[in-house]
């Protein structure tokens, strides 16, 4: 941490909060502060490596309204996340562990945030936050809620309907099966989701797989028979099947009907 501001520093902080700005790019001080290229670079490196100021890519920093007391300073988890893709011209949406944790499916509070996106892929850091991005075609995004964040902006989080059909979908990402089930059993008794949301995106969102387990368990919830036959519709003839719980050995009571191995006692 840099125990005291330079002069240059002062100015840019000075200019930051004068202009009423979030971020910064490269080529954005060389005019105002009468400056090189090379001490534009050194300048925005140095705050960056001093805590001050966070990197989201190389060229883009984000900057704090004001500086706070003892100077360390990082942006919070929505605005990182929302200025990255915003300079990716992305979309995105929250997922995951964190939207489990908003719905109230798992009390596990993430140390990072995940999100699907349709331009990045691997974890990086912006500040003290930690991004896990998941990069999916265009098509897989969508089916959102926008939560507005302490700053007024907004932030999307997948549905809570589309965060079930991801636990299903994504199991192997998340560790979320057998878990997801008995979310969604629970989900359907409080009628906090109907029957046809779920079946809505399982077939806009899902793939085979998810759709036969989301099927054998919402006929194993005794859901009427129109939507099974929906979801029906969606299957091609096979007479393989696939396990009910994709980490335990498939052993147990075949359902021919979704070509699932219903697993749960092996």
């Amino acid at each position: 941490m840099k125990k005291r501001l330079g002069r240059l520093e002062q100015q840019l902080f000075a200019f930051v909060q004068l202009r009423k700005l979030r971020t910064l790019s490269t080529g954005d001080l060389r005019g105002p502060l009468q400056i090189s290229t090379k001490q534009e670079r050194e300048l925005l490196s140095r705050l960056s490596r001093a805590g001050m100021i966070a990197q989201v890519r190389r060229g883009l920093y984000l900057v704090p309204e004001r500086l706070p007391l003892g100077g360390i300073w990082s942006p919070d988890a929505d605005l990182a996340l929302t200025t990255l893709m915003k300079a990716q011209k992305g979309r995105y949406q929250i997922c995951g562990p964190n939207a489990f944790n908003r719905y109230g499916f798992d009390e596990q509070v993430p140390t990072r945030v995940y999100a699907y996106n349709n331009r990045l892929w691997g974890d990086r850091h912006i500040g003290s936050v930690a991004l896990t991005l998941i990069k999916v075609a265009d098509r897989r995004l969508g089916n959102t809620e926008e939560e507005q964040t302490t700053e007024g902006s907004g932030v999307l989080y997948s549905s809570r309907a589309r965060t079930l059909l991801d636990a299903v979908y994504d199991w192997s990402r998340f560790n979320t099966l057998p878990r997801a089930y008995e979310w969604i059993r629970k989900e359907l008794k409080a009628k906090r989701v109907t029957p046809a949301e779920l079946v809505s995106v399982t077939l806009k969102y899902g793939d085979i797989g998810t759709i036969r387990r989301m099927g054998a368990l919402l006929e194993g919830e005794g859901i009427g028979s129109p939507l099974l036959k929906t979801l029906e519709k969606a299957l091609p003839k096979t007479s393989s099947l696939i396990p009910w719980i994709p980490t335990k050995p498939k052993r147990g009571t075949a359902n021919r009907r979704w070509g699932v191995v219903i697993n749960e006692q092996s």
